[in-house]
């Protein structure tokens, strides 16, 4: 283990600082400051490597944690980017966005703070980065089978990148412009910095991937075309279709789903001219729905500079500490405090909202009350209506499945009763020879390790059908989504 007395010794868990509030709103560059290495070394030193490592339970990528704080700790930066690598595809997205279900999981957690998973994964690879060990994995032999890959987020990424380290043809297909998917235009430059995406698709080029964004599969190449030119799909497109609020009111003008919002605003950050963009600049804002996306557009309201903004959730607020319904080591249900919500806004818990109100076609306000759980109900409190300004309205309610109509509908998939893509229990759409799903396609809304993990399973699910067996790591195995 890292330390035998590591946990004893330093029992505070510290983090890099985020930067101050007022000077990080005048830009769109990531929060944190940069983390002292010999800091780092101390966290680490607090892994107990311990005998039955929960923290390989809470992390669906099945990451060498002990192994590689343990690393960190001797100094050992490149073999732990190596045990990190063996798991991971993509540390720099994971060690950025991801919840860290892990550091739930984590046994110091029990009666401590949690061993910083997290910060530690983070800093390997982009020390990995800046000394140049993030090289091209180039394969041993080349299959002769070629294999097309619909979507570019991380559950496809990762499917290409296996896929073509196992010696396959791939091309990455993405309707937008760029490549990344939502890691791309639905996360904002805050929270993680394109170059990330772009170094790391600089190596799988490298390594023989092909991307070809800008082409609507089911529209630009037809489901025959498809079928005829490739031994195998892998469908990773995402679950994209955002939850609505079908309300009296909702077709005013200034009503806009945060998948609206969001890609705009980071299209900008690149450089590109939106005509008619969507801007929280000057306005009232409320943004309807309480989870990451919520405080997406949040923080990103406030960098737009908004007037006001407000957050709607219609759960009640969570307790500080972890809640007896999700014991250690399930992920806790707790109240969190991100970079956005630091920097501004009020966030409302236990509120409906019931319509939207407006003047020429726009809308100038919503009305609402609070609600109260009643036997697992949610139930209007009496005489607790009220109305809010308000001319711009952010639904972030979350995602109810992948789009149908260009490819899946053509393809001839089947639907689950939550609207994602059948599949069996190796990742197979059903009734569709040798079509892989993969993310949230077919899990539906979930976290980037899961959709990493998918990408890794379905490769190695359609690497097997091409070649008849396959040395590909599997992190999921069938019968764990078969149970879901």
């Amino acid at each position: 283990m890292a330390d035998p007395r590591g946990f004893l010794k330093h029992t505070e868990r510290e983090l890099p600082e985020r930067r101050p509030v007022d000077l990080r709103l005048m830009d769109w560059k990531e929060v944190y400051n940069d983390f002292d290495k010999s800091e780092l070394q101390t966290q680490a030193s607090r892994c107990m490597d311990c005998g039955i490592p929960f923290c390989h339970n809470g992390c669906p990528l099945g990451n060498l944690i002990p192994e590689w704080n343990d690393l960190v700790y001797r100094d050992q930066w490149k073999e732990g980017i190596e045990r990190l690598h063996a798991t991971n595809n993509f540390p720099e997205f994971t060690g950025r966005l991801c919840p860290a279900p892990c550091e739930a999981s984590c046994v110091l957690g029990i009666n401590q703070p949690a061993v910083t998973i997290k910060q530690v994964e983070v800093e390997l690879i982009d020390n990995a980065f800046d000394s140049g060990w993030v090289q091209p994995v180039l394969p041993t032999e080349r299959t002769g089978k070629s294999v097309a890959v619909v979507g570019s987020g991380p559950a496809g990424l990762a499917a290409a990148q296996q896929l073509t380290r196992a010696g396959h043809t791939v091309y990455v297909y993405e309707r937008a412009d760029r490549i990344g998917g939502l890691l791309r235009y639905g996360i904002p430059e805050f929270k993680m910095e394109k170059r990330h995406i772009d170094r790391r698709l600089e190596q799988m080029r490298a390594e023989g991937t092909v991307f070809r964004p800008g082409v609507n599969v089911g529209v630009d190449i037809t489901v025959a075309q498809l079928r005829e030119d490739f031994d195998a799909v892998v469908l990773a497109m995402g679950s994209t279709i955002g939850r609505d609020l079908p309300i009296p009111g909702r077709e005013l003008d200034g009503i806009h789903q945060a998948m609206e919002f969001l890609p705009q605003a980071n299209r900008i950050q690149l450089g590109d001219t939106v005509d008619g963009q969507i801007s929280a600049k000057g306005k009232k804002v409320v943004i309807i729905g309480g989870g990451d996306t919520g405080a997406d557009c949040l923080g990103t309201s406030l960098r737009q500079g908004a007037e006001i903004v407000h957050q709607f959730e219609i759960m009640p607020k969570p307790p500080t500490e972890r809640a007896e319904q999700t014991p250690w080591p399930t992920y806790p249900l707790m109240y969190r405090v991100s970079s956005a919500h630091e920097e501004g806004g009020e966030r409302v818990f236990s509120v409906n909202t019931e319509q939207f109100t407006g003047e020429n076609g726009k809308v100038t306000a919503l009305k609402a009350h609070e609600v109260a759980m009643r036997d697992g109900r949610f139930e209007k409190v009496e005489g607790s209506d009220f109305e809010l300004e308000c001319d711009l309205v952010l639904l972030a309610m979350g995602f109810v499945g992948p789009e149908r109509a260009d490819l899946l509908d053509k393809l001839g998939v089947e639907y689950d009763q939550r609207g994602n893509i059948k599949r069996d229990n190796d990742f197979a759409a059903i009734g569709q020879e040798g079509v892989y799903v993969a993310g949230d396609a077919g899990r539906g809304q979930s976290l980037i390790v899961w959709a990493i993990a998918e990408g890794r399973s379905a490769a190695a699910a359609a690497d097997r059908y091409l070649a008849g067996a396959s040395d590909l790591p599997a992190p999921i195995v069938p019968t764990q989504v078969a149970q879901r």
